[in-house]
């Protein structure tokens, strides 16, 4: 692991080194002096439409206009979009933020975003000249309640995954079932969209462990729900990208927390085995308690290439050792076993080598190591710690998440991996299986046909002051990849999906179109909430 950390941080030291122009640059869209003027006026005159409901709005948190705010709420990871609100509301709980969106019902223009820790990548979570809700200050994700008799938690909709987790393990010796493999976004956050990791396979995402929901609806009702009452809100709020309700509180299931877990890494010259492996891995009942998978560059780049493979300083890649014919991307399967402290180390060893005797990876390119449960699913906090010091955490990150029908996964590999992405996307590359049964079709997700289907996520990372240049050229390479599907007819969705006309929104739901809008007509009528989807607009929905 120290090895791995040291590397990403002599990778982020040599891109912060780069002598490139500022990020600011990064617009889709640039303004004549006129046009500005009439942006100016505009805003303005909004400003002084609102400004009175606002002075009406009698909450126990704060409204904030100032500069630091307004900056905070206009933008997000991606970088991408900036999108200035009105002001940020920091609720103190559910009746703060019913009240902001009843008051929001009495303008004819004014939308309400809920922001989480700002992990969104194409602004879906700003408002323009609207209010965002600054969840993760809400007074509620304080209380992060345990039940040991029903194994559940109950979780303020902007609390990080990572307290909940720190506090359900030290406290309580228990742990949610399902993750995402950065843990600090919030619990609504997440729910809104799926929440997937290498647990997703046993236990579906996260939306999945979820048995009842507060949520604050589009109509400013505050409603309680769950699979048996108001269970149409339920699993129209779950995947349904903020465009329902806002999730105030979340009742998460526990199961009893690992102590220890041993930490696996295996290599593939050959797509077929790779994903052979994977797909036996999570169908079959005797399996790892996590799988993921990534793709990496036959090359020695130090963060897409071999030396980002080993997981200790006393591990090395050996490249002389791989296939002749290897081509230009590699694979492995990241693998991760569950155990305690009491448990017997042989025992532990016989069922690793079981579990990896059916596998089919290459010889002499094997790598493992034991790590605490609770430092495993905290891993990310390494690497983003650093990158916040060398400055790339900030900069744009054109990220592309993608689910991919196992059908077409080997024409996927072999005209996107191996050759639009064969020289890597500067950050890391998932690619692995889940398993569609474990979803809830009842949710607002929209998955592809097959029962199994990949995930495939393009996690790119940009140098500390990226040139306009750089940036349109990996936006330009993710809609290239989006195209490519499309063209091919390939069976894939959008995963954290992001389109500008209705059209392709449409398309992206497919049969399930109607219901949105259907949901949407009853839980959000006049489209007051998540504006930066791009799904509706304000009071004309259709």
């Amino acid at each position: 692991m120290g090895h791995q950390i040291f590397l990403l941080v002599c990778t982020i030291a040599l891109l912060a080194s780069s002598s490139l122009v500022s990020a600011e640059v990064v617009k889709h869209s640039f303004h004549s002096p006129n046009s500005a003027r009439k942006i100016l006026v505009a805003e303005n005159d909004t400003k002084k439409s609102v400004d009175g409901i606002l002075k009406e709005l009698d909450i126990k948190g704060s409204i904030d206009y100032g500069v630091t705010a307004i900056s905070l709420g206009s933008r997000d990871f991606g970088g991408l979009y900036s999108e200035k609100p009105l002001a940020v509301i920091s609720p103190a709980g559910a009746d703060d933020v019913g009240q902001v969106i009843r008051h929001a019902l009495q303008s004819p223009t004014l939308t309400v975003a809920a922001r989480g820790n700002g992990h969104s990548v194409n602004g879906q979570a700003m408002a323009h000249l609207g209010l965002v809700i600054d969840m993760k200050s809400m007074a509620d994700n304080k209380k992060i309640d345990v039940n040991v008799n029903y194994m559940y938690v109950d979780v303020g909709g902007g609390a990080l995954w990572g307290d909940v987790l720190k506090h359900c393990v030290s406290e309580y010796g228990l742990a949610p079932k399902s993750w995402t493999d950065y843990l600090d976004l919030t619990v609504g956050g997440t729910l809104s969209n799926a929440g997937v990791s290498g647990q997703a396979f046993r236990f579906g995402p996260q939306t999945s462990s979820v048995t009842e929901l507060e949520v604050v609806t589009g109509n400013g009702e505050k409603i309680v729900c769950s699979n048996s009452q108001n269970s149409e809100l339920f699993f129209s709020v779950l995947g349904g990208l903020g465009q329902f309700g806002i999730i105030t509180r979340a009742r998460v299931l526990l199961q009893p927390a690992p102590d220890m877990v041993r930490w696996i890494r295996v290599v593939y010259s050959e797509f077929e085995d790779f994903t052979h492996d994977a797909e036996l891995l999570i169908t079959s009942q005797e399996t790892f308690n996590y799988v993921e998978g990534f793709v990496f560059v036959n090359s020695d780049d130090p963060v897409t290439g071999w030396p980002s493979v080993p997981l200790n300083s006393n591990q090395s890649f050996d490249p002389t050792l791989l296939p002749k014919k290897t081509g230009p991307v590699l694979y492995y399967l990241e693998l991760v076993l569950h155990y305690n402290n009491h448990d017997d180390p042989s025992t532990l060893n016989m069922m690793v080598e079981k579990l990896l005797g059916k596998l089919k990876y290459l010889e002499h390119f094997r790598f493992e190591t034991n790590l605490t449960y609770m430092d495993f699913l905290l891993r990310v906090d390494h690497v983003e710690e650093a990158a916040r010091g060398s400055g790339i955490w900030a900069t744009p990150h054109p990220w592309l998440n993608m689910f991919i029908s196992k059908k077409d996964i080997d024409a996927f590999n072999r005209i996107v991996l191996q050759n639009i992405l064969k020289s890597g996307v500067n950050g890391p590359i998932l690619t692995y299986p889940l398993l569609r049964s474990k979803w809830d079709n009842r949710s607002s997700v929209v998955l592809p046909q097959d029962e199994i289907f990949y995930l495939v996520a393009l996690l790119r990372f940009t140098h500390t002051h990226p040139k306009e240049s750089e940036i349109k050229q990996m936006v330009a390479q993710n809609q290239e990849v989006v195209q490519t599907c499309i063209k091919n007819g390939f069976d894939f969705k959008l995963y954290f999906p992001h389109y500008e006309s209705t059209v392709e929104w449409k398309r992206h739901f497919g049969d399930q179109w109607e219901r949105f809008v259907d949901r949407k007509r009853q839980f959000d009528p006049k489209a007051i909430l998540a504006p930066g989807q791009k799904i509706f607009t304000r009071n004309h929905i259709l």
